[in-house]
This record gives structure tokens, C-alpha cells and sequence, in this order.
């Protein structure tokens, strides 16, 4: 298993597949590598090296007491990029790991990365403040760690419907992918995932975003019941200059698993394009 050591001593497990450009995936919460599986296969097979890692607290990664927060994120993503010398690599981010990818950006720069992506990402701000009016509310979040305390396990269990649509008239999510969900959720540390609320609700990346300056491609799904499009994806696409906005129609937050299909086209499209 490959493994990075960063500079508290956490170590970061990381996925290598495939040759050529690099593209790196920050995934989302609770999740891990595993849930950017079909982007992986399928870009390795059409000539990238596909990195992924699971973030501190996930996964097959250390559970450290400390570090759970977005500063510290990015900075284990730039440790990664660092002792791989990945250069000209393209950044693909999914919910929290969108905002992981916009912090690396706003705290390291973009001298090793050539494009980014976000995908269902929580940028620019999740949580509702005066200066952030169509966030969701404190009380949200609050529910999340209620449920994480009260029984983790169910709450994941519950939390899979929404996050791929599930709970849809007509929905053909099937239960396998909700169990898949479940078990990378459960394989994190429980303070890790309790303290990542905190870092994917309530940083604000505007600044971040900002500080983009190579091409960006935000894709988003108009049905997402976890990050709504209009607080997050809407505003991103007006800070990044010059970003491209998919909006995938009646799509679920977790649509790089049922609509696996289609964003592994746009993604490849996006990639290989000269930009």
C-alpha cells in the first residue's frame, strides 16, 4: 500500500494508476479513494496516472487527534503533489474535497497544476450568514453531529438516500452502492469525521476561488440534497474567472456513482481538450 508521512507524522494513504498527465481526486465526506473509482479506471484506461487519496481521518489513512480541519487538508494535498512531483496535474474535487482542492489553490498556488475541477463542491460557503444569505443553516449542521453521535452507523446508513437520490420516485440507486457508502463512512475516525463538519460548512472559500487562474470546470447536479447548487456552484461559477458550469438535470449529489457515465465524458472532454 503506498503510503506519504506529512509533517505531524499523519500518514496519508494514496491510489497510483495508470501513466501520463496526472490527475489527483479529493474526495468527498465521509468518504475515501474508493468513491472516485470510476473515474480512476476509466481515465487510467484513456492514458492519465490517477492519484487519489484518502484525506486525513478517512479511510485507510491515519486517525490523528489533530488536523481536521481545511488549512491542514490542502496542506496534506500539496505534501502529496510534492513527494510525487506531480506537475501540469489536473485537480478533481467532489464536495468537501472541491473545497479542499479551491484551499490548495488559495494557500499553494497553481505552479504544478494545469485545470481544476469541482464537482458538487461546497465552495464558496455551505453555511448561512448574513454575508452568505442562501446558505443552509447552523442547524443543519448541528443534525449532522447529533446523528454522527447519537449512532453513526444508522446515520450513514439514512444519509446514503440523499446523497445519491435514493429517496427519488424512480430512483434505481441500488443498495449495494448505498452499503458501499456506509462502509467507507464507517472505516473513518469518528472525531475526524466529526470535526470535518465543521471544516466543509463553515470555511469560506470566496478567496480562494479568486485565485484561480487555470481552466476550471464546475459540474453540479440541479437535484443535490446535500450541497444546493444555487449557495455553492452558482456562486463559484462567478468567482472563478472564466469557469465552465455544467449543470447536470435532476442529479444527485453523489453522481459520479449514478451518472458515472456522463461525467467520466465531460471530465475526459475537459482534460484532453488544449486549453
Amino acid at each position: 500500500m503506498n503510503y506519504i508521512s506529512v509533517k505531524d507524522g499523519t500518514q496519508i494513504y494514496y491510489k497510483d494508476w495508470g501513466t501520463g498527465t496526472p490527475i489527483v481526486f479529493s474526495h468527498g465526506w465521509p468518504l475515501t479513494a474508493d468513491a472516485f473509482e470510476d473515474q480512476m479506471a476509466f481515465l487510467g484506461s484513456h492514458g492519465y496516472r490517477c492519484i487519489a487519496h484518502d484525506r486525513r481521518g478517512h479511510g485507510r489513512s491515519s486517525q490523528p487527534w489533530n488536523g481536521n480541519d481545511m488549512d491542514t487538508y490542502a496542506d496534506d494535498l500539496a505534501a502529496l503533489v510534492e513527494e510525487l512531483d506531480l506537475k501540469d496535474a489536473v485537480l478533481i474535487g467532489h464536495s468537501t474535497g472541491g473545497g479542499e482542492v479551491a484551499r490548495y489553490i488559495g494557500r499553494h498556488g497553481t505552479a504544478r497544476v494545469s485545470k481544476a475541477v469541482l464537482i458538487g463542491a461546497v465552495a464558496p460557503l455551505m453555511l448561512k450568514t448574513n454575508a452568505n444569505p442562501g446558505g443552509l443553516p447552523i442547524q443543519a449542521f448541528d443534525g449532522i453531529r447529533a446523528g454522527l453521535l447519537a449512532d453513526r452507523s444508522q446515520f450513514f446508513s439514512d444519509l446514503s438516500a440523499l446523497f445519491y437520490g435514493a429517496n427519488r420516485a424512480g430512483s434505481t440507486v441500488s443498495h449495494g452502492l448505498q452499503q458501499s457508502f456506509w462502509l467507507q463512512g464507517m472505516s473513518g475516525g469518528f472525531k475526524s469525521l466529526y470535526e470535518c463538519v465543521k471544516a466543509f460548512s463553515e470555511t469560506d472559500f470566496t478567496e480562494d476561488l479568486k485565485k484561480f487562474d487555470v481552466p476550471t470546470l464546475i459540474l453540479h447536479g440541479a437535484d443535490d440534497q446535500i450541497v444546493p447548487i444555487d449557495a455553492s456552484a452558482v456562486l463559484s461559477a462567478k468567482l472563478v474567472k472564466g469557469a465552465e458550469l455544467k449543470v447536470y438535470s435532476g442529479a444527485p449529489h453523489g453522481m459520479c456513482s449514478t451518472l458515472k457515465d456522463r461525467v467520466n465524458s465531460d471530465l475526459l472532454a475537459f482534460i484532453s481538450s488544449a486549453q
